[in-house]
Protein backbone atom coordinates (compact mmCIF):
# COMPACT_ATOMS: atom_id res chain seq x y z
CA UNK A 1 0.00 0.00 0.00
CA UNK A 2 2.86 2.55 0.84
CA UNK A 3 4.56 1.78 -2.40
CA UNK A 4 1.58 2.63 -4.36
CA UNK A 5 1.32 6.36 -2.47
CA UNK A 6 4.75 6.48 -3.25
CA UNK A 7 4.04 5.79 -6.96
CA UNK A 8 1.57 8.30 -7.03
CA UNK A 9 3.87 10.63 -5.61
CA UNK A 10 6.71 10.36 -7.48
CA UNK A 11 4.65 10.27 -10.53
CA UNK A 12 2.54 13.61 -9.65
CA UNK A 13 5.73 15.55 -9.14
CA UNK A 14 7.35 14.23 -12.07
CA UNK A 15 4.37 15.59 -14.17
CA UNK A 16 4.41 18.93 -11.69
CA UNK A 17 8.26 19.36 -12.78
CA UNK A 18 7.59 18.47 -16.95
CA UNK A 19 4.45 20.85 -16.53
CA UNK A 20 6.29 24.41 -14.93
CA UNK A 21 9.28 23.28 -16.90
CA UNK A 22 6.92 23.77 -20.05
CA UNK A 23 5.55 26.86 -18.83
CA UNK A 24 8.68 28.65 -18.31
CA UNK A 25 10.43 27.50 -21.43
CA UNK A 26 7.38 28.76 -23.22
CA UNK A 27 7.04 32.11 -21.56
CA UNK A 28 11.12 32.85 -22.26
CA UNK A 29 10.74 31.68 -26.26
CA UNK A 30 7.44 33.78 -26.74
CA UNK A 31 7.87 35.95 -29.98
CA UNK A 32 8.11 39.72 -29.27
CA UNK A 33 4.30 41.10 -28.50
CA UNK A 34 2.29 42.56 -31.55
CA UNK A 35 -0.22 45.24 -31.04
CA UNK A 36 -2.32 44.18 -34.38
CA UNK A 37 -1.42 42.96 -38.16
CA UNK A 38 -0.18 45.66 -39.89
CA UNK A 39 0.66 43.38 -43.36
CA UNK A 40 0.26 45.49 -46.38
CA UNK A 41 0.81 49.14 -44.30
CA UNK A 42 3.94 51.25 -45.31
CA UNK A 43 6.37 51.89 -43.42
CA UNK A 44 8.40 55.18 -43.99
CA UNK A 45 11.80 55.40 -42.41
CA UNK A 46 13.31 59.14 -42.73
CA UNK A 47 16.88 59.46 -41.90
CA UNK A 48 18.26 63.32 -41.21
CA UNK A 49 21.87 64.15 -40.59
CA UNK A 50 21.64 67.73 -39.00
CA UNK A 51 24.02 70.76 -39.87
CA UNK A 52 26.87 70.37 -37.85
CA UNK A 53 27.33 73.42 -35.00
CA UNK A 54 23.89 73.97 -34.58
CA UNK A 55 22.73 75.53 -31.39
CA UNK A 56 20.73 73.56 -28.75
CA UNK A 57 18.20 76.14 -29.22
CA UNK A 58 18.21 75.26 -33.16
CA UNK A 59 17.97 71.79 -32.87
CA UNK A 60 15.08 71.81 -30.82
CA UNK A 61 13.43 74.52 -33.01
CA UNK A 62 14.22 71.30 -35.77
CA UNK A 63 12.03 69.07 -33.42
CA UNK A 64 9.30 70.75 -34.13
CA UNK A 65 9.44 69.36 -37.89
CA UNK A 66 8.14 66.45 -36.49
CA UNK A 67 5.28 68.03 -34.63
CA UNK A 68 4.38 69.61 -37.52
CA UNK A 69 4.63 65.91 -39.63
CA UNK A 70 2.56 64.44 -36.84
CA UNK A 71 -0.80 66.91 -38.26
CA UNK A 72 -0.86 65.71 -41.64
CA UNK A 73 -3.81 62.88 -42.50
CA UNK A 74 -3.15 59.83 -43.41
CA UNK A 75 -0.42 59.05 -40.49
CA UNK A 76 -1.48 55.62 -38.83
CA UNK A 77 1.77 55.61 -36.56
CA UNK A 78 4.66 58.21 -35.91
CA UNK A 79 7.51 57.44 -33.85
CA UNK A 80 10.64 59.78 -33.49
CA UNK A 81 14.30 57.72 -33.12
CA UNK A 82 18.13 59.05 -32.13
CA UNK A 83 21.06 56.56 -32.99
CA UNK A 84 21.30 53.76 -30.64
CA UNK A 85 24.47 53.43 -29.34
CA UNK A 86 24.62 49.28 -30.25
CA UNK A 87 27.95 47.56 -30.99
CA UNK A 88 30.13 49.36 -34.41
CA UNK A 89 29.62 46.69 -36.99
CA UNK A 90 30.74 47.08 -40.49
CA UNK A 91 26.74 46.55 -41.29
CA UNK A 92 25.62 49.70 -38.96
CA UNK A 93 25.54 53.06 -39.87
CA UNK A 94 24.86 55.19 -36.43
CA UNK A 95 25.68 58.99 -38.32
CA UNK A 96 22.40 60.21 -38.85
CA UNK A 97 20.92 62.57 -36.06
CA UNK A 98 17.43 61.33 -35.89
CA UNK A 99 15.29 59.43 -37.77
CA UNK A 100 11.38 58.95 -37.89
CA UNK A 101 9.66 56.06 -38.73
CA UNK A 102 6.30 56.97 -39.55
CA UNK A 103 3.30 54.15 -40.74
CA UNK A 104 0.72 54.50 -43.14
CA UNK A 105 -2.44 51.87 -43.97
CA UNK A 106 -2.86 52.28 -47.38
CA UNK A 107 -0.53 53.46 -50.24
CA UNK A 108 -2.91 55.89 -50.98
CA UNK A 109 -2.52 57.86 -47.72
CA UNK A 110 1.19 57.90 -48.33
CA UNK A 111 1.32 59.38 -51.52
CA UNK A 112 -1.62 61.92 -49.77
CA UNK A 113 1.07 62.62 -47.44
CA UNK A 114 4.11 63.00 -49.34
CA UNK A 115 2.34 65.93 -51.61
CA UNK A 116 0.38 67.16 -48.44
CA UNK A 117 1.14 71.03 -48.08
CA UNK A 118 1.78 70.98 -44.49
CA UNK A 119 4.08 68.35 -45.40
CA UNK A 120 5.59 70.26 -48.70
CA UNK A 121 5.78 73.46 -45.87
CA UNK A 122 7.54 71.79 -42.98
CA UNK A 123 10.12 70.14 -45.27
CA UNK A 124 11.13 73.71 -46.84
CA UNK A 125 10.62 75.19 -42.99
CA UNK A 126 12.87 73.14 -41.37
CA UNK A 127 15.35 71.73 -44.09
CA UNK A 128 17.90 74.82 -43.37
CA UNK A 129 18.88 72.47 -40.29
CA UNK A 130 20.44 69.30 -42.21
CA UNK A 131 22.78 68.51 -44.76
CA UNK A 132 21.25 65.00 -45.48
CA UNK A 133 18.23 62.85 -45.79
CA UNK A 134 17.20 59.87 -46.90
CA UNK A 135 13.93 57.72 -47.27
CA UNK A 136 13.74 53.83 -47.32
CA UNK A 137 9.79 52.95 -47.82
CA UNK A 138 8.95 49.59 -46.86
CA UNK A 139 5.44 47.45 -46.92
CA UNK A 140 5.44 44.81 -44.06
CA UNK A 141 4.92 41.32 -44.10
Amino acid sequence: MKRNHFIKALCLTAGATTLLGSCASGAAQQDAPVSENESGHILHSVYFWLKPGLSAEEEQDFLNFFEALKKVPGIHAFQVGKPAPTTPRDVVDNSFSYAIYVTFKTMEDINTYEKHPDHLAASEKYGKYWTKVEVKDSILV
